[in-house]
């Protein structure tokens, strides 16, 4: 079983990505960013940017069939795009 989670990116098809993706029990998801209809939002405060991108995560775990209670390695990566 293969269940796609789309982020509703016009580039997902193009460079082939998604939010999340489940085969079997497993559920990969990545690529999660403050980014709603195009606009980055929250630009200049790093708490709600982090916060807006894990609850697009825990929605696309949640979407893909999974819970955020059997999360095991969560990767954040944060960083100044203008360095």
């Amino acid at each position: 079983m293969r269940k796609t989670v789309t982020s509703g990116s016009h580039l997902e098809e193009l460079i082939g990505f998604s939010r999340a993706c489940r085969v079997g029990n497993y559920i990969s998801f990545s690529g999660t960013a403050p980014i709603n209809n195009g606009e980055t939002l929250h630009i200049g405060d790093i708490y709600h940017q982090t916060k807006y991108s894990l609850e697009l995560s825990i929605a696309a775990i949640e979407e893909a069939g999974g819970n955020v209670k059997n999360v095991i390695r969560p990767r954040i990566m944060l960083t100044d795009i203008s360095r």
